[in-house]
């Protein structure tokens, strides 16, 4: 098991002194494309249990998304972590991270192609109850479930964290069948105010059940430890960080009742 940070065992308290918990690197296939994801579950608990899907920010598949699914772990769920750029491609630096994470932004089909690889990889899971399952994301895996939801997947809800708010066909929205938590940061600068708007109509339109809850003082990336302020607008938040995680277990606590 890896190691968890402080900070993550402070947001989840600690681990009980039965927990058996059980992590694995997982390759599966979208098309010709292999994928690693990452599962995480505590085998102390007897029978199926919600299923979370986790999708990564833009530097890929890294130790934060393992670090998640390992706190989702300790909360009862089983905790898939997707993986939308492709087995060994972890970029190392900002410029490397824009280019892959662009490649999908710009090809909608295809980034909804590999993140419903994930969750059929996660619905495989003999230990999950396929009718209670959830997706949350990071940045550019805010964006990803979004878009998951929009596919028409069949979940039970989703949760961005500082992800895109564009809505670049805003038709689809009508495919939305689950519920849908935004978790935002009211001072993030890569938010533009038109794409924000736009996207409440969206989700208005379709009449889609839907919250966003912006944090006061927050940027982009809020929930990351790693965002140290060396990119512009984008830096870690405590205060932001666990009120969003109590939303999101309040959240799940209503969609998986």
């Amino acid at each position: 098991m890896k190691k968890i940070i402080p900070l993550f065992l402070a947001l989840t308290g600690a681990v009980s002194a039965h927990a058996k918990l059980v992590t694995q690197t997982v390759e599966y296939q979208q098309g010709d494309t292999t994928l690693e994801g990452y599962l995480a579950y505590d085998d102390s608990f007897s029978g199926k249990r919600p299923g979370v899907l986790v999708v990564h920010q833009w530097m890929g598949l890294t130790d934060y998304e393992e670090n998640r699914a390992v706190m989702l772990a300790n909360l009862g769920y089983v905790a898939f972590c997707a993986d939308i750029y492709g087995k060994g491609v972890r970029p190392q630096n900002y410029k490397d991270a824009g280019i892959e994470a662009t490649k999908y932004k710009t090809d909608r089909a295809l980034l909804r192609l590999r993140v419903n690889a994930g969750l059929d990889e996660l619905k495989k899971c003999e230990l999950v109850d396929t009718n209670r399952v959830a997706a949350i994301g990071y940045c550019f895996g805010g964006t990803t479930v979004i878009e998951l939801a929009r596919s028409g997947a069949d979940l039970q809800g989703i949760v961005s964290f500082h992800g895109g708010l564009d809505s670049p066909t805003p038709a689809d929205g009508k495919n939305i069948k689950c519920k849908v938590l935004i978790c935002h940061g009211a001072d993030d600068p890569f938010e533009k105010p038109e794409d924000l708007a736009a996207f409440e109509k969206e989700m208005r339109d379709a009449d889609v059940d839907w919250r966003l809850i912006k944090y006061g003082g927050a940027v982009h990336a809020f929930t990351q430890p790693m965002a140290d302020g060396s990119l512009p607008g984008a830096k870690y938040n405590e205060r932001a960080d666990k009120r969003s995680w109590a939303d999101m277990k309040s959240f799940f606590a209503e969609i998986f009742q």
